[in-house]
């Protein structure tokens, strides 16, 4: 497939387009400031799977804050994540610092610059990995993720689907064989820019492009049609009840979920998996789970928050209770101004905006 997709292909001439195109038209943001593989490395990981115009200003939040490897690596990990509150897919920051203690450990701060080791870090995959060797250090290596493969499916009119993991080693294989050698951080970050803000999934702006005349699927009237990706599987929705449990002082419970998974080590108002609506039920399930007995007063609200695999439909509501001496240890009451200094995910961010104020 690869050798009878790039047959015809003019390499050179391509290399010299994208390039030509991409340092007159880039897009200025702030990790492009320079080389500095710290820089590029948190900025590759904020933006998985998150849109540029909303990791700007955490970056550079983060920047200040953590502006060194060593300052991540020594950092309160729940300050690392409070950082993090709102981008979402919190691993990243929990692989991101952990990362950075391996540097510190492994390689005398010193980010490496042999593929082989930086695949070691942890959360560095392929395509992490290959966006630092190549826009970092100068180094011929793919850095393959959606956009790469939209961009090369057009360009070579490619029909593999690229939701099946070994289409993207065929897109791997492509851009070793048609990399710039010269300037490969240039080569990658312009087929990045293309797929950003040119060949866009949907209404691409072929008669813009820089490299339409290198493009496959524009001559065959297949730019619509590629590339081929297979539905992604149906949402699994949990429906969870919250509860706003105030004490006798006027403070509020929240617990942390130090347990490994969704949402690990942030902070929640708690919450349980039911599909129970009666409030003495509630009371009931509460108390047997937590240990803490409550009298719920009333439903405040509901919101859907979805995630990748998963749709939470939570239900609100108010509750009181007389306890004075938590039974565990991952829970505790906090005043209101004192919530702010915690990690909490977006979902019960919006119940703190939308009815902390409903009781």
């Amino acid at each position: 497939m690869i050798d009878e997709s790039l047959e015809q292909f003019n390499k050179i001439a391509f290399e010299e387009d994208l390039i030509n195109w991409y340092n007159t038209e880039r897009r200025v943001l702030p990790w492009r400031m320079n080389q500095n593989p710290y820089r590029i490395w948190v900025s590759e990981i904020m933006l998985q799977q998150t849109r540029v115009d909303t990791v700007i200003p955490y970056f550079e939040n983060f920047m200040k804050l953590f502006p060194t490897v060593e300052d991540l690596a020594n950092a309160n990990p729940q300050d690392v994540l409070k950082a993090w509150e709102g981008l979402g897919y919190y691993s990243r920051a929990r692989n991101l610092q952990t990362a950075a203690k391996q540097v510190i450990d492994l390689y005398d701060g010193v980010i490496p610059a042999q593929p082989k080791l930086l695949s070691k870090l942890k959360g560095i995959g392929p395509y992490t990995k290959g966006a630092i060797m190549s826009i970092a250090y100068d180094k011929p290596e793919p850095a393959v993720d959606g956009n790469v493969m939209r961009v090369l499916a057009r360009i070579l009119n490619i029909d593999a689907d690229i939701k099946q993991p070994k289409t993207r080693k065929i897109f791997e294989e492509i851009v070793r064989e048609i990399i710039s050698k010269t300037n490969p951080s240039a080569f990658n970050q312009g087929l990045m820019e293309l797929g950003a803000i040119v060949c866009t999934p949907k209404q691409p702006m072929c008669l813009l492009c820089p490299v339409q005349s290198h493009c496959a699927a524009f001559a065959k009237g297949k730019v619509e049609e590629l590339p081929v990706k297979s539905k992604a599987k149906k949402k699994k929705l949990e429906q969870h009840a919250v509860l706003l449990i105030f004490n006798d002082e006027g403070k509020i419970l929240i617990e942390h979920r130090f347990k490994k998974g969704l949402l690990q080590n942030l902070w929640q108002y708690p919450m349980f998996e039911t599909k129970k609506t009666e409030l003495p039920e509630l009371e009931e399930q509460f108390t047997n789970d937590y240990k803490i007995p409550v009298q719920i007063t009333k439903k405040v609200g509901t919101l859907k928050h979805v995630f990748t695999h998963i749709i939470w439909e939570l239900t609100v509501f108010t509750a009181r209770t007389h306890v004075k001496q938590l039974p565990v240890e991952h829970m505790r009451f906090v005043e209101e101004d004192e919530l702010a200094e915690f990690p909490f995910p977006v979902s019960h961010q919006n119940i703190t905006k939308e009815h902390l104020h409903q009781e």
